[in-house]
């Protein structure tokens, strides 16, 4: 009869196969500055309740402004209205918009049950932009799809749109802003984002 590996053997391949991966999206600026990220994220879940969600929203400030072209997202985010805001309102949505993204990411990645993130090798170059595809790997839930599609600024790849499966982010964020902005403007956008911030942080 043919010997299977046993449950550690398994586990030892599927870590060295998840690494190999790793190791080869590496080699992507684009993928590396995900990678980056994810690390990040992992390192708040597996904090736990050892951290407030206000530390976490400490910890992932830097690395998110570090990773998501925001001024870029926000524009997108807001459409066509974007370019009737004056420059004082477009920062101030800017900076809502900024506490909404990194408020989302406390709240959402606050706990840890073995997780892990896997990089596709295969970077998609899309004109301009990248496309670098992971999964989130849950061990008693079925993997997500997070699809980044990732631009370069000064110097650096950073994300401009995150896909969960076949969802953009930023096409569900405008449907969501359309009727603040219809009722009042950039005043209206940036209390509706600041409220949907203050939500997330309770």
């Amino acid at each position: 009869m043919p010997k299977y590996p046993g449950p550690a053997l398994r586990w030892l391949v599927v870590a060295g196969t998840l690494l190999a991966r790793l190791a080869c999206a590496a080699a992507d600026p684009a993928a590396a500055q995900v990678d980056r990220f994810h690390g990040a994220l992992l390192e708040c879940m597996k904090a736990g309740a050892t951290l407030s969600i206000e530390e976490r929203y400490s910890k992932l400030a830097p690395v998110i402004g570090r990773t998501f072209d925001l001024p870029v997202m926000t524009g997108f985010a807001v459409g066509p209205a974007w370019a009737g805001f004056s420059p004082a309102q477009q920062q101030a949505s800017i900076a809502a918009f900024t506490r909404l993204t990194v408020a989302s990411y406390a709240h959402n990645f606050r706990d840890f049950s073995g997780e892990q993130f896997d990089t596709d090798a295969d970077v998609a170059v899309r004109g301009r932009d990248r496309i670098v595809q992971t999964h989130l790997l849950r061990p008693h839930d079925a993997p997500v799809n997070l699809i980044y599609r990732m631009r370069e600024s000064e110097g650096s790849w950073k994300v401009i749109d995150v896909y969960y499966g076949a969802i953009s982010q930023l096409t569900t964020r405008r449907s969501d802003f359309a009727a603040p902005i219809a009722a009042g403007g950039a005043p209206g956008l940036i209390a509706h984002l600041n409220e949907l911030s203050a939500d997330l942080m309770k």
